[in-house]
């Protein structure tokens, strides 16, 4: 076997492969290096959702002349030297991968500008490096991705739509937004201003994302507990989400998904959200660099603790705090009077951090600030060893022990074999059950004709007798079932009525919502909806299905957003056979109301004799019970 030495073009392209997978990946990578240059003003532009073009500019400190030749070289880096740097990484980037796997799949060109130099350019095209050339351009840096995954077709056709790339990048903007508050941002998609914040602190960006009344549904935290501070805002207890979208991790700044987290605080709001809801929460999560790992991911997307107990425990501890409201909750809760502290701390974590002594040891903080009056004094910072002692009395039984699956083969890791069967006719067995399916139904199915109705028992039971057998009918389930069937028939025929609504309902998403909502709205009209786009991550509804207007139009739509959350696809088939079978349950004749007699001949007729039916709930029509059932009740048989 001859081994090979890949030329740089093949092994870019395979680097490309795990760190730029999509262009939400070219967008984080540019953002983050525009962060790590001091920018203070970033603007992202995009277009055909980042297939076409991405284009990132910025103020930042930029790139000299004789550094610009080697920004497409792989592993080349401003933020590392050596490998022990890896254990302090305090910057976003450091790998040195992403400017060099992007230039490999796409055309590129940089344009950057250093204080007191004119500025200068350099193009790629698939990796194939141009020369460092003059150029126009303010001071910092700019750079231009053009057809992204040109010269891989194969990666390009797995793109998503156009929109759904969109949304994504939103997304991952949005995220920016809200890791770096003191930034001003601005994401351009096709000409258009999607996002705009101005640099003017936490609160100003979350209502940029959110929305301005965001703020009054949720607690601001800020605590300081075994050296890790933990600050951002949490939904309240009656503030929750369809989906995980709006659920923000911030470790020492980089935007993180991490399963230790997002279990503390899921388990800490178990108590308070019903079921398929989630928390809304915006958390940064400050902690000495030594004892975390941010290498462990291909694009960075996950971080490891020294100890996922610990930091599991301060979390849920705190947030548990504010959510039951006890006593400790005073201490993490912002108010009023702590504003300027506030401020003073935000300016002071902002300089280079100093190494601090131990694993978990505080943070450093101005020794000579004095407290606010309204703020009990803070209790002497733990060791390591009694911070785990003493979360061993505050976490719940297993709430701690979160574990994280290593990455690979899942089926592997999780135990998935694939057992040894012995060889079945799969087409026997299913011509088997429809045949046995068919049989029962012919058994339950009787001759309108031979049933005589001998009354009804509390206004809701309607009795027949057949020869030897009684079948005891539910009034209010044999109706509801006959309206739901003509409903849905009607549906099937695309012969849905839409009613006009008096005041349109109007819904407002995030981007990535807005992406999985829109590939939903052919099918939504098909069913009967007037709906359509209605500005930035707006949709409108202005008429609904006849038979469906007076349903909760809010729940549908988080019912449809739920999806997300799962295989981000949706069987609006079946989430319209819910609604059609609230419209019939709430139609149906109910249990206590008088039937005539004409009534009782036209409800058994229309059920045509079928007494295996079940409502659209699954409550069983009627209840066969025979003769003998009877003459065993009364001792008569035994």
């Amino acid at each position: 076997m001859k081994i090979h030495v890949l030329s740089p073009e093949v092994y870019n392209q395979i680097a490309a492969g795990e760190v730029i997978d999509r262009p939400y990946s070219v967008v984080k990578e540019l953002v983050e290096n525009a962060i790590d240059a001091g920018a203070t003003e970033v603007t992202v532009e995009i277009e055909m959702g980042g297939k076409q073009l991405i284009r990132v500019t910025d103020n930042g400190v930029g790139i000299a002349k004789e550094d610009l030749a080697n920004a497409f070289e792989p592993h080349a880096t401003s933020k590392l030297t050596t490998a022990a740097d890896l254990f302090g990484v305090t910057t976003l980037g450091f790998r040195g991968e992403a400017l060099a796997s992007i230039a490999s799949v796409s055309k590129t060109k940089i344009c950057s500008r250093v204080q007191g130099e004119d500025a200068f350019s350099l193009s790629s095209e698939g990796g194939v490096r141009g020369e460092v050339l003059p150029a126009a351009g303010a001071y910092g840096t700019q750079i231009s991705v053009c057809e992204l995954f040109f010269n891989t077709p194969a990666r390009l056709k797995f793109l998503k739509s156009d929109a759904q790339e969109e949304g994504d990048i939103a997304g991952i903007v949005a995220r920016f937004i809200l890791s770096r508050p003191a930034i001003a941002f601005t994401l351009i998609t096709n000409g258009k201003i999607k996002y705009r914040s101005f640099g003017d602190g936490l609160p100003a960006a979350l209502a940029a994302i959110y929305g301005a009344d965001i703020l009054s549904h949720c607690y601001e935290i800020d605590a300081d507990k075994h050296g890790i501070r933990l600050y951002g805002y949490i939904g309240d207890r009656n503030f929750s989400k369809s989906n995980r979208t709006y659920q923000s991790l911030f470790v020492n700044g980089r935007y993180v998904i991490n399963q230790t987290v997002s279990s503390a605080v899921t388990n800490a709001y178990a108590g308070y959200l019903m079921k398929r809801q989630y928390p809304f929460y915006v958390l940064f999560l400050d902690i000495p660099p030594e004892i975390v790992d941010v290498n462990v991911h291909p694009n960075k997307a996950d971080v490891r603790f020294a100890d996922n107990q610990v930091i599991y425990g301060t979390v849920y501890s705190v947030i548990s705090s504010v959510l039951d409201g006890n006593s400790r909750a005073l201490e993490y809760l912002v108010d009023a009077n702590r504003q300027q502290e506030r401020a003073e701390e935000r300016e002071e974590r902002e300089k280079p951090a100093q190494q601090a002594e131990g694993v978990f040891a505080a943070p450093i903080s101005p020794a000579s600030k004095p407290a606010p009056a309204a703020k009990p004094a803070p209790a002497p910072q733990m060791t390591y060893a009694e911070a785990k002692k003493e979360l061993e009395f505050q976490i719940p039984p297993q709430a701690g022990r979160v574990s994280v699956p290593p990455r690979g083969n899942w089926q592997l890791e999780m135990g998935v074999s694939q057992p040894t069967q012995k060889e079945v006719d799969v087409f026997e067995e299913n011509k088997r059950s429809i045949l046995e399916a068919e049989k029962k139904k012919q058994q339950q199915r009787i001759d309108p004709a031979s049933l005589e109705f001998k009354g009804e028992l509390f206004r809701t039971y309607l009795i027949y007798e057949c020869g030897d057998d009684a079948y005891i009918v539910d009034q209010h389930a044999a109706h509801e079932r006959l309206i739901y069937d003509r409903l849905r028939e009607k549906a099937e025929r695309r012969e849905i009525l839409s009613q006009s609504m008096l005041v349109p309902f109007i819904l407002t998403v995030n981007p990535a919502e807005f992406a999985f909502l829109e590939k939903q709205l052919p099918v939504l009209r098909e069913l009967g909806f007037d709906i359509d786009e209605f500005g930035t991550d707006t949709v409108k509804v202005s008429a609904v299905p006849s038979d469906l207007l007076n349903m909760d139009m809010a729940a549908f739509f988080d019912e449809i957003l739920s999806s997300y959350e799962s295989l981000r696809a949706i069987k609006l088939a079946d989430l319209l056979k819910d609604k059609l079978a609230s419209a019939a349950c709430k139609a149906a004749v109910k249990g206590g109301d008088p039937l005539t007699e004409e009534e009782v001949k036209a409800l058994l007729r229309r059920m045509n004799g079928d007494m295996g039916l079940k409502c659209p709930h699954g409550r069983p029509v009627a209840v066969h019970v025979a003769r003998s059932e009877f003459e065993k009740l009364f001792k008569r048989i035994i």
